[in-house]
């Protein structure tokens, strides 16, 4: 396990705490796809750009790469060993969107984008609401296709709090 995906059904999920964690105690650097995307004022980065920010950390003999963006999806697992896929509940998702959010008000996080302050709006509960089961399907999918090929990518699918904590604490032992 050196190059590690970290991905999930949607925001909120815990994808950027889990890198970090996981990182941590791999002692593997973690880059938040989000940070390279996002640049100042919530601008997005060009396909070329963001892909070329990628291409220069899979020349690294470790990493760990959170964050969802099916537009590049399929380029990291093409150097990656690991995708270690989130899943909770909806509901969850959600409110720990809204909870980041109260936190962070005013704040840039360090997953996010320099000169990104937290923001919250209907636009991105909506998306989250309607993209959730239909990204959940398409992860699936995504599996069963790696399955199906012998893939010699490890797919960790964890579904809930319980079994994403047994994880970090089996990786620490």
């Amino acid at each position: 396990m050196n190059r590690i995906m970290v991905v999930g059904v949607s925001a909120g999920v815990g994808k950027s705490t889990f890198a970090r964690e996981l990182g941590k105690t791999l002692s593997i650097p973690v880059y938040h796809l989000d940070a390279l995307y996002w640049k100042p004022g919530w601008k997005e980065a060009s396909i070329e750009e963001f892909s070329k920010a990628q291409q220069e950390i899979f020349n690294r003999r470790q990493w760990i790469m959170e964050g969802n963006y099916s537009k590049t999806f399929d380029i990291r697992t093409e150097h990656a060993d690991t995708i270690i896929y989130l899943e909770l509940p909806l509901r969850v998702c959600l409110y720990r969107v809204v909870k980041r959010w109260l936190m962070n008000i005013g704040k840039t996080r360090p997953d996010l984008g320099e000169g990104c302050k937290e923001k919250l709006d209907w636009d991105f509960i909506k998306f989250i609401c309607t993209t959730y089961y239909s990204r959940k399907r398409k992860m699936h999918e995504r599996f069963q296709a790696f399955r199906a090929t012998d893939s010699n990518i490890e797919i960790i699918n964890l579904k809930n709090k319980q079994e994403i904590q047994l994880y970090l604490e089996n990786i620490k032992r």
